[in-house]
């Protein structure tokens, strides 16, 4: 396969340099990003591990996504699944109760269903005040349900950092817990932490957007992130890192976060590569994949 090409076709973003070590992209859609860009299955996770980013989390935000991706992981045993109504699905839905009886299921497939998530709230796009109480019954029903199968919770959070901290001091957690593309500042990383214990584990995942300029908060947050507690995503296919920034997002772009990440905690990349994979599977409970060298 003439990666390079394939992606000139669809015009999207040359290969970064690979990284010294190899890493998993914590959050990713790639059945989002087949629809977006063009680049399908195949070609994304080749493009990934040809940059050393051999891992992937796929993430579904309704019954039909989540579906998708236990499917995915299913199939390609560098892929696990993480399965949710995202917040704002969960709040134009009329038939909430259905769904979540759905995810239920979906969160029972097996091994290679890691994950309830994306959950959370999103006060962003969903600005109703009466749809909010909608949000955080089905943000509840999550983390329940990710505590009776054992599984990691993976949080969506926008413009509702007062009553997601709430509810986090509210509910009894899972044993792990991912804010995913994280989007606060360092206080609001440490209040996350907060609930970082002996039994119960908090990590925050960082995406693109810590490369941009406007976000020089999201690099006190990572400074204040103890190392064994940090993750990289894309989000994929959106918040395209700089210098690709304008363009779709894939996993094979996670090189420049993490260069971008290294830089600001003055880290050797290498070894901070081998810390960010063997947090990402510690969050999701286990190592993964055919080849996997988990060290």
């Amino acid at each position: 396969m003439d990666i390079p090409a394939r992606l000139a076709e669809l015009k999207l973003p040359l290969l970064p340099e690979p990284l010294p070590s190899p890493v998993v992209d914590s959050h990713t859609h790639l059945d989002s990003t087949r629809e977006y860009s063009g680049l399908d299955v195949e070609l994304n996770l080749a493009a990934a591990a040809a940059v050393g980013v051999d891992r992937v989390v796929e993430v579904g935000c309704d019954v039909a996504s989540s579906r998708i991706a236990v499917e995915l992981a299913g199939q390609y045993p560098q892929v696990v699944a993480a399965v949710a109504m995202h917040p704002n699905d969960a709040a134009r839905s009329e038939t909430l109760d259905a769904d979540l009886e759905a995810i239920d299921a979906l969160a029972a497939a097996g091994s290679h269903v890691r994950a309830l998530g994306e959950t959370g709230l999103d006060h962003y796009r969903t600005t109703d005040e009466a749809l909010h109480a909608k949000q955080e019954r089905s943000f509840v029903a999550h983390i329940e349900m990710a505590r009776r199968h054992g599984k990691t919770l993976v949080i969506h959070h926008r413009d509702a950092h007062a009553d997601l901290v709430r509810v986090l001091g509210e509910q009894q957690l899972p044993e792990r817990t991912v804010m995913h593309c994280f989007s606060g500042d360092a206080d609001f990383a440490r209040a996350c932490l907060a609930h970082d214990d002996a039994e119960h584990g908090m990590w925050l995942s960082f995406p693109g957007v810590v490369t941009y300029k406007n976000a020089p908060y999201l690099s006190e947050a990572l400074r204040a992130t103890p190392r064994e507690r940090i993750l990289v995503e894309t989000d994929a296919p959106y918040l395209t890192p700089v210098p690709a920034r304008g363009k779709a997002n894939a996993p094979y772009l996670v090189p420049h976060t993490l260069r971008f990440m290294a830089d600001v905690l003055d880290a050797d990349l290498a070894e901070l590569c081998r810390q960010v994979r063997n947090n990402t599977f510690e969050a999701f409970g286990a190592s993964w994949g055919e080849d996997d060298t988990n060290a």
